[in-house]
């Protein structure tokens, strides 16, 4: 399985943005898909989670309300829409996919792909 990040850019604050996490290699039965991010200095943040089946999400309580997980499956890929974005915002955003658990269970991915840069200007 392979994961592929794309989307990230240079935003305002207030302002909004798309992340996607395209996937190949396999076909997603029940699968977990997260997103994370980590900015310069600080540890990897989990951010939301989307389960393939059903679309049901959960998300960090620094994004809940401003970030929403949607996806395609006819291009078996996942977005992350960002709108009011803060400076602490701005950080390496990361998608990972695991195969079952819990939506609110936010370890054990087993597949990751490479990072978005996403800066949010103040």
């Amino acid at each position: 399985v392979q994961l592929q990040a794309s989307g990230g850019g240079s935003v305002q604050a207030g302002g909004s943005l798309r992340l996607s996490c395209t996937v190949s290699g396999r076909t997603f039965a029940d699968y977990v898909m997260g997103w994370f991010r980590q900015a310069p200095g600080k540890e990897r943040e989990f951010v939301g989670n989307l389960r393939w089946l059903g679309g049901i999400t959960y998300f960090a309580d620094s994004v809940k309300g401003r970030f929403t997980i949607s996806r395609d499956n006819g291009k078996n890929t996942m977005y992350l829409q960002m709108s009011s974005l803060k400076p602490e915002d701005a950080a390496l955003y990361y998608c990972a996919a695991r195969l079952g658990g819990s939506v609110d269970y936010t370890r054990d991915y087993e597949f990751w792909g490479q990072g978005t840069l996403v800066t949010v200007s103040s």
